[in-house]
C-alpha cells in the first residue's frame, strides 16, 4: 500500500470533527449555537412591552368629566410610547448583534442574562418620571431623573460588556464579521453611559427637564446606530469615499 493510499484510508476512517469544536481556543470551552438565547431573549422583550400597557390606567372621573382626566394622564401615555419604543429599539440592537454572532460560550449567556435584566428595568424608571410630572413637583422629578439615569447607565455597561466578550472571542462570531467591528461597539455602548451619567448631574443640578430631552436623544442614536457605527448610511459612504 502506497503512502497515499494509506492516507486516503486514513481520512475515510477518521471521526468527523465538530466545526464548533475546531475554533473553540480551549478544549474545555463548551460552544452552543444562538437559537436558545434568541428565543429567550425575544420572549423577555415581548412580555416587558405587552406589561407596558398596565401603566396606562383608567382614571377616576366624575360624570362628564372624562376627557378631562383622559388629558390629565398625559404623562402616561408619553411614559408608554417612550418604554414602546425604547425597547423595541433595544430589541432591534439585539437582533442586529446575533445575526453577526455564530455560536455562544458561559460568559455571553451571562452577559445577555445582565441585558436582559437591565432592560426589564427600563419600563419601571419611565412610569416614576410620568407620575412626577403628572404631580409637577420639582423633588420627585429630580429623583425619578436619577433613577433613570442609573438604570439607563447601567444597561449601556450591559451592553458594553457584551460587546467586550463578542471582541475578545472573535471564535464566536461569523466569518464575515469584520476584527474591528465588535471593538469599536464598545465605544457605542461607553458613550451612553457616559451621556446618562451626564443627564443624571444635569437633572439634579440644573433641570430635569434638560435630562428629559437627553433621555429621549439617546433611544433615537441607538435606533439609528441599531446596525453598528460602521454600518449606518454615513458609516458606508464613508468607506466607500
Amino acid at each position: 500500500m502506497t503512502t497515499a493510499e494509506r492516507s486516503e484510508k486514513t481520512a475515510a476512517t477518521a471521526p468527523s470533527r465538530d466545526p464548533a469544536a475546531e475554533i473553540a481556543p480551549l478544549e474545555n470551552v463548551r460552544l452552543s449555537d444562538t437559537d436558545r438565547l434568541e428565543s429567550f431573549s425575544d420572549g423577555v422583550f415581548s412580555i416587558t412591552i405587552t406589561l407596558l400597557v398596565i401603566d396606562i390606567v383608567r382614571p377616576e372621573y366624575e360624570a362628564g368629566h372624562l376627557w378631562q382626566r383622559l388629558v390629565e394622564q398625559w404623562p402616561n401615555y408619553v411614559a408608554f410610547l417612550a418604554s414602546f419604543f425604547y425597547v423595541g429599539i433595544i430589541w432591534l440592537n439585539h437582533r442586529a448583534v446575533f445575526s453577526r454572532v455564530r455560536f455562544c460560550d458561559r460568559s455571553l449567556h451571562f452577559a445577555n442574562l445582565l441585558l436582559l435584566l437591565t432592560s426589564g428595568l427600563i419600563p419601571f424608571p419611565t412610569a416614576l418620571m410620568s407620575v412626577a410630572l403628572q404631580h409637577g413637583n420639582a423633588s420627585d422629578a429630580r429623583v425619578a431623573v436619577e433613577i433613570y439615569a442609573a438604570i439607563g447607565c447601567a444597561m449601556c455597561l450591559s451592553w458594553l460588556a457584551l460587546f467586550h466578550i463578542l471582541a475578545i472571542h472573535p471564535y464566536l462570531l461569523e466569518d464575515y464579521v469584520e476584527p474591528s467591528y465588535f471593538p469599536q461597539e464598545r465605544h457605542r455602548a461607553l458613550l451612553g453611559a457616559i451621556f446618562y451619567a451626564f443627564a443624571a448631574v444635569i437633572g439634579w443640578a440644573y433641570s430635569p427637564n434638560v435630562a428629559l430631552i437627553i433621555f429621549l436623544v439617546l433611544p433615537v442614536f441607538y435606533g439609528i446606530t441599531s446596525e453598528g457605527l460602521t454600518e449606518t448610511r454615513i458609516g458606508i459612504l464613508l468607506r466607500r469615499s
